[in-house]
């Protein structure tokens, strides 16, 4: 595993992390025993990873807390990155007033005195400005030690421009994968002002994993696909071929992709079982040539840039 700036926080992250969503969350994700989401999380770590990223509603509270009884003697081991706004209730409210409360249950779940980064969950537009209310209690809680950094979870490059230049972010989570290039517009910006970058849905919630294709029907979360957008993004998958052969899986040359840019720290997947972690994490050993990145890049500019696929 190789380990990069989380921006300027002075953190170090392996640039792929474990994105906890799938942990206690049977509705969107299918069963897991909680023995096995520790297990899961105890693999990662002996793996090398050491950034987890979980919310509040992840699970209505319980990813949390499966995160807190694996991190148990550990947590010098980890960094932990959880939300604000929406709720393990399954409600959402950014109102600043809940923040401090929101951040002490997620501690409580945790099991830990503090957290690493606090972000913002997809936050309405108003919220990104450095004099809000939002801002103003997440500093206070950083002088007070109870987070080490803040910023937001966003999906495009609009959002992460205003957030760059309108607040302190030291950290800002993000949309991106070969299927969402959009936000790499910011990604310069970023960079210039060492605000460090975690990519979510790096493998488009799965079809960048290669195991979909047009006849494939979802339940869950994954029931929000139309029989067209299936059969668009396993047109777009024929196109991908080039990036596999025998020593590279589709997963890996798509985290390869993300991991391609200096501006991002680490990227998020999630998994269900130890061979998806190690296929996540085999990302980490070799980069995809220049060549292949530019084949992609132009490939979204061609087909995606003005006809965006829907999340």
């Amino acid at each position: 595993m190789n380990y990069r700036r989380l921006g300027n926080t002075g953190i170090k992250v392996s640039e792929v992390g474990f994105g906890a969503w799938q942990l206690g969350n049977q509705r969107d994700w299918g069963q897991m025993s909680d023995q096995e989401a520790i297990c899961l999380v105890h693999e990662a770590i002996s793996f090398g990873c050491n950034f987890f990223d979980t919310a509040p509603n992840y699970g209505l509270g319980k990813s949390e807390e499966l995160l807190g009884k694996a991190f148990l003697g550990k947590r010098d081991r980890v960094v932990i990155s959880t939300k604000f706004g929406h709720h393990s209730d399954n409600t959402q409210n950014f109102d600043a007033k809940l923040i401090r409360s929101s951040l002490e249950a997620s501690l409580t779940r945790l099991q830990t005195d503090y957290v690493d980064c606090l972000l913002l969950h997809n936050p309405p537009f108003e919220c990104f400005n450095g004099s809000s209310p939002q801002f103003e209690i997440l500093e206070k809680l950083k002088e007070e030690g109870k987070i080490r950094a803040f910023g937001a979870s966003v999906d495009s490059s609009h959002e992460v421009l205003e957030l760059l230049e309108m607040t302190n972010c030291q950290v800002i989570e993000v949309m991106y994968n070969i299927f969402h290039q959009e936000p790499a517009k910011a990604f310069p910006l970023a960079h210039e002002k060492e605000v460090g970058l975690i990519v979510k849905v790096p493998l488009d919630s799965g079809w960048l994993s290669g195991k979909y294709d047009q006849y494939s029907r979802f339940d869950g979360v994954r029931n929000r696909w139309s029989k067209e957008q299936i059969e668009r993004r396993a047109t777009l998958l024929s196109k991908l071929t080039f990036l596999t052969d025998e020593e590279t899986t589709l997963a890996q040359a798509a985290l390869r992709f993300i991991l391609a840019s200096q501006a991002v720290s680490t990227v998020i997947p999630g998994a269900r079982e130890v061979k998806q972690l190690r296929e996540n994490f085999s990302a980490s050993e070799f980069q995809l040539s220049n060549e292949s990145v530019k084949v992609l890049q132009e490939l979204w500019e061609e087909e995606l840039a003005n006809n965006p696929l829907a999340w």
